[in-house]
């Protein structure tokens, strides 16, 4: 009941005469300028050496502070006792900025005023000598916004303006802006502010309002206004008003609509002990919370990235505060590299598939159960794994893995490897090592068969890879000694490459029996004929090239069955490998205007040049 008093009383107070705190604390001295320091620092360093410029251009992301610098440096350089750069705020030419009736000063809006004829207006107050003071400052906000013509009856007057006259420009899009303006203009680039930066201006702004604020709640305000300080002061504002004078982490969250990072916590220690059943619970929570799944994959795709900046140097680049970081680096300790690593390689594919996904619920969700397979106890034992099994748990990411392979205990006893399904459609031998006395092995899975459910293969995976990543070691041999030595391992290798025979004579047999190859795909494959039309052949690799992505993959759906007509119609004896490449460059040769036409006809019957000759016709 206290604090319900405490909070009537509390918006009673403010409501009597409330001014957004974006304005009510917009910074009135350089010194005051939030994360902005380079260019502060430069602006200060020319009013106190008395070089100006006549023109100068603000230009970055919104709420960062260019308009803002812009009117300090109006009244800095126009400050009758200027002190180190800083205006005094007591001469009176620094009073009747402050109260707002300076006439040194002139703002347009370039959004609404645009046109030549308001750049001609402007033109004639820029001539008028200013009554106090030394300078006419005329700011010009938005200035992308105007028009062609705007810009060029402009031009002069910006390169050769009055002694008294200097234009500050300031703008969110400087690409916009015509290169002859560019280069007449000081230009200063405006950051995005930090969060570090963000969190501590609004504790200091907490602290004279009166309001109570934990780090998370302010590290949550200052991550969702994406680096700008004037967004950050709404949603304090707009916080104060549903919380009261009292900020808390999770009222925060629930009043901006955001994701807590709770959430994202907790979702890493279920994918952590591969729990996918209690993952796809919470994700569920998530959905009646009303955030779409993309909101929800995008953010613990971020949420990896930082657990990967936590755990070395690169900590800096997590952009958190106070007690987030140290939960950040506790977790990140609990998270093995690689994990990290594939986490991030299928979120991000995740994500880049969900805007044109039909499901995309599905589609979160698969992506969910193929991490929470990688599981804790995988990502423990993965350091004692060898190379190519590290490779079968990659996911095709392109990552260094020789830099993450622990050196192998030396063996001890050779141990019989487990057979493991092969993904091949023929079943494969399985070379074996024939031991006298094989030690007892407690029952355990094969990281490899777990790798082989959770990789997507795909379409264009050559066998030999197939063939090689189906076959490892087994995880209790690995852990108690029992690797077979480098000797045995070469001679594994050897076997699983004698097994892949290529008939060398494959290249000259297709050649030969192209056309027959040809017809007996358009009589069983019509659909995807028109690609074997043109294809080349080097060594056993067949070689096409197609115009759609459609197409690309209707044959790779299809090249069983393609790799088998090739061979029985040829007679080759071996492997044959089909490479498909896209090039939307190609187009069906086909006459378009009635000249082309014409001429397309006659080529295939010349008497149609007699046919028109007698019945006198022409093209048309």
């Amino acid at each position: 009941m206290s604090i319900f008093i405490r909070n009537i009383y509390y918006l009673c107070r403010v409501m009597e005469n409330f001014v957004v705190s974006a304005r009510k604390y917009r910074p009135a001295t350089f010194a005051s300028v939030v994360g902005q320091r380079h260019i502060t620092s430069t602006l200060k360093n020319a009013i106190e050496r008395g070089q100006l410029a006549h023109a100068y251009l603000f230009c970055g992301p919104r709420g960062v502070g260019k308009t803002t610098c812009a009117r300090i440096f109006a009244k800095a350089i126009n400050c009758l006792n200027p002190q180190s750069g800083e205006a005094c705020n007591e001469c009176e030419s620094c009073r009747s900025f402050n109260e707002g009736r300076s006439l040194n000063v002139h703002e347009l809006d370039a959004a609404s005023n645009n046109s030549v004829d308001d750049i001609r207006n402007l033109i004639e107050q820029v001539r008028i000598i200013p009554q106090q003071g030394r300078y006419s400052v005329f700011v010009i906000d938005e200035v992308h916004m105007l028009s062609s013509a705007a810009f060029n009856a402009f031009l002069k007057t910006l390169e050769e303006p009055p002694k008294h006259a200097i234009f500050v420009l300031a703008t969110t899009e400087k690409h916009k802006i015509i290169p002859t303006i560019l280069s007449r203009c000081q230009i200063y680039d405006f950051n995005r502010i930090r969060v570090e930066d963000g969190v501590e201006y609004l504790r200091y702004i907490a602290t004279k309002e009166g309001v109570e604020a934990d780090d998370e709640a302010l590290n949550l305000i200052a991550h969702k206004a994406d680096g700008g300080m004037r967004d950050a002061l709404s949603m304090f504002d707009k916080a104060v008003s549903f919380c009261g004078a009292k900020l808390n982490y999770k009222d925060v969250a629930s009043t901006l609509n955001v994701l807590d990072y709770d959430t994202y916590f907790k979702a890493t220690d279920l994918l952590l002990a591969g729990n996918y059943v209690d993952v796809l619970m919470l994700f569920d929570e998530v959905l009646s919370k009303g955030f779409s799944p993309q909101v929800f994959i995008s953010g613990l795709n971020a949420h990896m990235r930082d657990l990967l900046m936590a755990k070395g140097p690169a900590v800096s680049l997590v952009e958190f505060t106070g007690t987030l970081v140290k939960r950040y680096k506790a977790q990140a300790a609990a998270c093995n590299e690689l994990f990290l690593f594939n986490s991030i390689a299928l979120l991000t594919e995740a994500d880049g598939k969900i805007r044109q996904s039909s499901n995309q619920r599905l589609l979160v969700e698969l992506g969910l159960m193929k991490i929470a397979g990688l599981g804790q106890k995988k990502n423990d034992e993965v350091a004692s794994l060898s190379l190519d099994e590290l490779e079968t748990l990659t996911f095709a990411t392109n990552f260094a893995l020789a830099d993450l392979v622990a050196v192998a205990p030396q063996p001890q006893q050779p141990v019989v490897p487990q057979p493991v399904p092969q993904p091949a459609p023929a079943p494969q031998p399985v070379q074996q090592v024939v031991t006298p006395t094989p030690a007892p092995a407690p029952q355990s899975v094969e990281m490899a068969s777990v790798a082989a459910e959770s990789v997507e293969t795909k379409p264009g995976m050559r066998r030999a890879q197939r063939r090689q990543t189906s076959s490892s070691v087994s995880i209790n041999g690995l852990l108690n000694g029992d690797a077979l030595t480098a000797t045995e391992l070469a001679e594994q290798e050897a076997a699983k490459s004698e097994q892949i025979y290529i008939d060398p004579s494959c290249q000259e047999k297709i050649s030969l029996k192209r056309d027959a190859i040809i017809e007996r795909i358009k009589r069983e494959r019509p659909r995807i004929s028109v690609a074997f039309l043109n294809f080349s052949v080097e060594g056993n690799v067949v070689r096409m090239a197609v115009p759609s992505r459609e197409l690309h993959d209707e044959i790779m759906y299809e090249r069983s069955d393609l790799q088998r007509i090739i061979a029985e119609v040829s007679g080759v004896k071996g492997l044959i490998e089909i490479t498909v490449d896209v090039n939307e460059q190609i187009k069906a040769s086909r006459p378009i205007t009635l000249e082309d036409r014409l001429k397309h006809l006659i080529a295939k019957n010349e008497r149609l040049v007699q046919m028109l000759d007698v019945l006198k016709l022409d093209a048309e």
